[in-house]
Parts: structure tokens; sequence; C-alpha cells
């Protein structure tokens, strides 16, 4: 079943980022078809093909339970009994996949420590399987003896569960599944037994650093292929990359918490999440820290298309913290539902520019912490961003819908954030339930005498309902007014035209330039798809 999204007649040609838009996101009952080509910056990119050869198959000899692997190592005897004969079929193979597939029995789960890829090798895991993480905190510890712990240091104590570093034509395909086990009490170390990686998360609240791995993290290389795997339950950042050129992400799903450490519409009785309880019985997006998505970091050439994340925090983070900008990047066909945000930043000082995001989905299911569009940094972290383009976005139940944001922190310094050349075009709301129309948050930089305004334009932007308040801080409390910004109206409507007033003691600055036609009604009447229908045991 497609979904149309129709704008405006004077749009209905428009271009994202230069490019013509296809738009049909297709429900997860006709994904048996190849999903249509995405037009990206680079070219037209069609859905990756499976491997034509394969260098081993690996037979699963390990049974879960109800998603669960913790009846299997509960001892802490054999934490990562397949790791050795995954990473031999890996380093064996010099061209092809290694396909991991059910075994005798239905045997369906292979549990390993940290792996490492290399170049011109898939890992296939077929449908049906599970590869789970070892909960043992010795497995990803780098040395320094922190890993599963929460302290003050800044240091990154944990390596990932899979790690490809100056890769050409490596990846991960396959319809089987990624399982960090975030919620399962750790096997060794001063919190075994007494912490989950997100009881140790949490600690983060009360001041102290987190060290705990992220599920992949591919650093440097060219063209790393994600296709239709599942990741869940992830430590930390599900997927990350750095100095990248050339990741494609297609129809990828990524669910944190899944139902194994949850209730069904993530209803935890009263006392057993991680603010009330440790070790805690039952998670929330809202109570698993640091549980980023999609974080691609200083790379470019990078698609994520037809996929689908919950998570408890970022759905998508560009980073771009290091030597080389983050440019070139596509979103398309796209759902999100818990998290924080289809964001770039807090990191840009070393410029993001080139971003197209099209035919997005986004119900936030009401969490207080929820986030739609949003661009983050601070004088300590930015810089330039611009050439950033959103259209075509249906969204629901979002606190923010809108976050543009030079001052996400208090900390100072002078790389100073300069926001410019945003677009959001056919953007439809349909309200919540619990903030009406949300809130948009517009605030451009100030700091001594120095004036980088916010330069963005809003294009046939419609909210359903109670229209949005527009803040200068996400601190609601505060009310603060938007500051040290230049909004451009049109030519299409916007509904909350009326509230954005040019403040001159402010540098508000807004220019009209709405022609008066009615803009026709984006649908998003059968947008929104329930996460259960992708995911099988998702708890939404």
């Amino acid at each position: 079943m497609p979904r149309t999204l129709s704008g405006s007649k004077r749009n209905a040609a428009h271009l994202v980022s230069g490019l013509a838009l296809t738009l049909s996101v297709f429900s997860p009952a006709a994904s048996w078809a190849a999903d249509p080509p995405v037009s990206t910056q680079w070219g037209v990119v069609s859905e990756p093909a499976a491997p034509a050869n394969i260098c081993a198959t690996l037979s699963a000899t390990l049974q879960s339970t109800n998603g669960s692997l913790d009846a299997v190592d509960a001892d802490g005897k054999a934490p990562h009994p397949d790791q050795d004969r995954l990473q031999a079929a890996i380093n064996a193979c010099t061209s092809g996949a290694v396909k991991l597939v059910v075994g005798d029995g239905a045997k369906d789960a292979f549990l390993s420590g940290p792996l490492t890829l290399k170049s011109d090798v898939t890992l296939w895991i077929d449908k049906g399987v599970t590869l789970f993480a070892s909960r043992d905190p010795k497995d990803y510890d780098t040395g320094e003896d922190d890993c599963g712990t929460a302290n003050d240091s800044s240091k990154k104590t944990c390596k990932p569960l899979i790690e490809a570093k100056d890769t050409k034509n490596a990846g991960i395909v396959g319809e089987g599944r990624i399982d960090g086990r975030g919620g399962s009490l750790l096997l060794s170390g001063d919190n075994a037994g007494k912490r989950s990686w997100w009881d140790v998360a949490w600690q983060s609240k009360q001041g102290l650093k987190q060290h705990a791995f992220r599920l992949l993290q591919i650093n440097g290389g060219q063209d790393f292929t994600l296709h239709d795997i599942t990741l869940m339950n992830s430590p930390n950042f599900h997927v990350a990359s750095d100095g990248l050129d050339g990741l494609l992400a297609w129809g990828i799903k990524i669910l944190t918490p899944s139902a194994v450490y949850t209730k069904p519409g993530y209803a935890c009785p009263e006392g057993t999440t991680p603010d009330k309880l440790t070790p805690a019985t039952c998670f929330t997006p809202d109570t698993v820290k640091n549980t980023d998505g999609f974080d691609p970091g200083q790379s470019s050439r990078v698609l994520l298309a037809y996929s689908y994340i919950s998570t408890g925090d970022d759905h998508v983070a560009i980073k771009a913290g290091g030597k080389k900008p983050s440019t070139q990047m596509t979103f398309a066909h796209n759902h999100f539902y818990y998290g924080h945000g289809l964001s770039i930043g807090s990191e840009t000082n070393s410029g993001v520019e080139d971003i197209s995001v099209y035919d997005l989905v986004m119900d936030g299911f009401d969490s207080p912490n929820g986030n739609g569009l949003r661009i983050k940094s601070d004088p300590s972290r930015g810089g330039k961003v611009t050439n950033v383009i959103y259209g075509d976005v249906c969204m629901r139940n979002t606190r923010y819908p809108m976050v543009f944001d030079t001052h996400y922190s208090d900390k100072a310094g002078n790389l100073l954030p300069d926001f410019s050349g945003i677009t959001v075009r056919n953007f439809k709301y349909m309200g919540s339930k619990a903030d009406g129309g949300g809130y948009l948050v517009f605030r451009g930089l100030q700091q001594d005498g120095q004036y980088l305004p916010l330069g963005l334009t809003l294009d046939t932007v419609q909210f359903e309902g109670k229209q949005p308040a527009i803040l200068g801080s996400p601190q609601i409390a505060a009310n603060e007014k938007p500051s040290y910004a230049h909004i451009t109206l049109g030519p299409g409507p916007v509904s909350f035209a009326d509230a954005l007033k040019p403040d001159v003691a402010a540098r508000f600055k807004v220019t009209n330039l709405m022609d008066g036609m009615p803009a026709d009604e984006m649908d998003c009447s059968a947008a929104f798809v329930p996460f259960s229908s992708v995911v099988e045991g998702a708890p939404i």
C-alpha cells in the first residue's frame, strides 16, 4: 500500500537539493517487491542486491527463548562461544559473504564478542537468526578496566561489537538481527549481576561518564552497505561512522528497547525503570540513554532509505567534530518513532552541508523528550551548517517538531555555530495529544557583539488544530522569544505565520513572500505504520 504525499501545486515538481522527488513509501506488506531507486546528490541509487558469492555458511548452535539468550550464558563460563569461528570465517573470506543460518533443530542464535570486518567481505545474517552480543564487559575492554562502569573518565574504553576500519566494499546484510542486550545484567566487573549496560548508562544522569560498547563502528574506508538488517538493544550508539566515503543503509530497522526488556506500549510498572530501581526490570525509550540510531560523522555520500528507527536518543545525528566536513547525505522514505530527532550536531565545527531529507514520517508517541527536525550546537563545538533541505514531512505526537538552536548547551568557546540556507518545505503536523501544536525553537547566535543569524525558509508548513508555540529555547518554562534569526515565509502558506513577529531588539527578522494561493493538503492519512508490522515483537 503506497503512501503518496501531495504538496501544493506550486511545489508539485519542486526540487530538494536539486533532485526531483519520487514519493512512495511502501508498507511492510509490499516489501517483497524491490523498493524504487532513490535520487541523491551523487546519482540514482538502487536497492542493494544479495551477495553473489558465499565464502562460508555457518549454522547456529544456540537457541534463544522468547528473543532472549540470558539463560544460555547465565553462569558466565562461555560468554562468547561463537566469536572465534565467526572471526575465522571472516578472515578466510577474500571476496564474498559469510552467511549465518538457522541450525539443526531450529537453533537460531549466535553469541559473540567483538568482531572485525574486512574489505570485500559481507556479514550475512539470514532471516530467523540473531547475532547476540556478549554481556561480559571484559570482552570489550581496551585495557583500562573501565568497560561496564561509569566514572569521571571521558576516555573511550570499550571496543564495538562490530568494527570496520579502512575497509572497501564491506557490509552487513540479511533479514536477521543483531542484539546488543543492553538490558541484560553484566557478567563480570564491579557491576556483575548488579547492573545492565543501560543501568550503567543511567548513571550519566548523576554526572558520570558511562563506558559501554557501540553495536557497529565504521572508521574510514569506502562504500559500506547495510541492507535489511535489524539492530536492537545497543548499550550505546547503534551505527556510527567516522571519515567514511560511501555509506548505504537501505531497509534497516533500529529498535531499542525491544519487547524483551519492556512491556507492550512501553507501559512499565511504576518503580521498575532505571530512574527508580537498580537494576531496572523494565525499560522505555526515555530511560535508555545515549542509544543513538544512525550517526554518520565526517562522512560523505551517505544514504539512509526505506528504514525504521525507534530509540532512546537521536534517530539520526550528523556529526562534524573532526577534520573533515559531513556532506552529501540523503535521508529518503524513512519512518521514525520514539527518539530525539533527525539531528545535525551537536559537533558541527568541521562543517555540515548538502543534506537532503524527504518523504519522512515521524510519530513521537508524545515522549517528553521527542524532537523532529533538529540542528543543535554551541560555541564550544560549532561551525557552518548550510544547504539543508527538508521536504514532504508528516509528523505527529512530537513535542518539539522543529528545533534550530545555536545554544544547545551553556558551554563557552570560540567555535561559533552558523546555521543558514535551511529550508523546510511541504511539512504537515497532525498534532499531539500531550502538547497540542508542540514547540518550535528558533535561536541564532550572538556572542561578544558578533551576530550569526539563523537563516531559515518555511514554505508550505501546516499545523492542524492548535498552532505551535514559538520559543527561543527548549526550556519551555523560560518562554524565551526567538532571536537572532532571519525567517523567510513562502511562497506557500505557513499556518502559524501570524505568530512570527519581527523584533528589532532580538534581531528577529521575518520576510513574508507568501503568495496567498491555497495549498493542496498533504495526505498523511496512510503515512503512519505501526513498528510491530515491520519488526515482529516490537512493543509499539
